[in-house]
């Protein structure tokens, strides 16, 4: 078996994947799904940190824009994140595959808080770590965390899973005419103003030096593909 380009990466999912065919919540099938995504990843050898998104359950931003306040609606948010580890947790737990939930909250009943050190002894220890809660910060989003506990943890790249296999110029599914990259600099990510991930999590990763790959979740092995390096996406680097 090859073995994988990276050796430590953190792996971004959004959390409105998570909900499937539906609107709102989390579609068990997808979770699994990915669960087995996941453990095959590990299985090449590979150490793997998650941060997954909750915008399947609440998004902050759309939260405050009702009323609440802006720190308030991004708590919710986070919190909802804690929600999807928690199911993705279960959901690798039952294919017989160790996990481990680590907060960014202190919350003894429900997780472990995020450290550094808890996070290498899981890693060490073979388990898939998922990262919830964002950065316990309101104003960030998971995007930025991905990064954050990338560069807090050593991980050599973050790998962005989306509903599209990489960054384009503009939306392929409302522009037929979107141009594809297979290759941009973290300065021309932001300068481009491409929307897959957020200006602030493109700066995070030129300033640790982080290659950020984005890819399609969609393909059936496609993790697995990213990690060996034969993967199809666009690699956000330099």
């Amino acid at each position: 078996m090859a073995e994988p380009v990276y050796r430590r990466v953190v792996i971004k999912l959004s959390g409105e994947y998570l909900a499937g065919a539906q609107s709102f919540g989390i579609d068990q099938p997808t979770v699994d799904r990915i669960a087995g995504e996941l453990i095959a990843a590990r299985e090449l050898g590979a150490e793997i940190g998650v941060v997954v998104g909750g915008g399947n359950i609440v998004r902050g931003v759309e939260v405050s824009a009702r009323g609440v306040s802006r720190p308030t609606g991004d708590t919710m948010g986070m919190l909802a994140t804690m929600m999807n580890c928690l199911a993705l947790e279960a959901a690798i737990e039952r294919r017989g595959a160790p996990a481990r939930t680590l907060s960014a909250f202190v919350m003894p009943q429900i997780s472990e808080l995020f450290t550094r050190a808890a996070t290498y002894k899981y890693l060490a220890e073979g388990r898939i770590v998922l990262l919830g809660g964002g950065t316990g910060n309101p104003f960030f989003t998971t995007d930025t965390t991905a990064v954050l506990r990338a560069a807090e943890i050593g991980a050599q790249a973050v790998l962005k899973a989306t509903n599209v296999d990489g960054v384009y110029s503009a939306d392929p599914k409302k522009d037929p005419s979107a141009k594809r990259f297979d290759r941009l600099t973290h300065s021309q990510a932001i300068e481009g103003g491409y929307k897959v991930m957020d200006a602030t999590a493109f700066a995070l990763a030129r300033e640790t030096s982080l290659p950020i790959i984005v890819f399609s979740i969609a393909e059936p092995g496609s993790i697995g593909a990213i990690l060996r390096g034969t993967g199809h996406g666009t690699i956000v680097a330099g």
